[in-house]
Order: structure tokens, then C-alpha cells, then sequence
């Protein structure tokens, strides 16, 4: 059986604004470590610092999009992605 490469990344949410339809927290996967802003009104993704931050943006844009209004404020979450780094 051949073992798909992924890589397991874990968030945390700091905060979450309903005014500015924002959500605020980290993501770390594979040794890196980013601060993510997600603006879930028009999908505007921005992650900080850029070393690495390719190799993350779409994953966590597609989990965002997907979880967005269950993400709670002091939450932890874990998701998978399909590529080790």
C-alpha cells in the first residue's frame, strides 16, 4: 500500500468579528508557524509572515471557507493536508 504525503495543521482562533465579518488566529503546520486574517465576507485571505506562506494559503482558505461559522473564538482545530512540508 502506497502512504499519501500530508502534513497536519492546527488552529487556533483569537477572534471573531461579526461587524467587520472577520476571524483572527494562527495556523501552524510542518514546523512553520502564521497569523492568519479571514475577512469571510468577500473570501480575503491574509497570512503573515510570508516565509512558507504558500504552502498554506490554499489549504486554510479551503478549510475557512468551509468551517467559517463554526469556528469558535478560543478554539482549537486540526486538519490535514494533502502534502508534507
Amino acid at each position: 500500500m502506497n502512504d499519501k504525503p500530508y502534513t497536519t495543521a492546527h488552529l487556533r482562533v483569537y477572534s471573531q468579528n461579526f461587524t467587520t465579518k472577520s476571524i483572527q488566529g494562527e495556523i501552524s503546520a510542518g514546523g512553520f508557524n502564521w497569523e492568519f486574517n479571514w475577512k469571510f465576507s468577500n473570501c480575503e485571505l491574509l497570512v503573515e509572515p510570508p516565509l512558507g506562506r504558500a504552502l498554506i494559503q490554499d489549504a486554510l482558505m479551503r478549510f475557512l471557507i468551509k468551517t467559517d461559522y463554526s469556528l469558535e473564538p478560543g478554539g482549537d482545530y486540526i486538519f490535514t493536508i494533502k502534502a508534507k512540508f
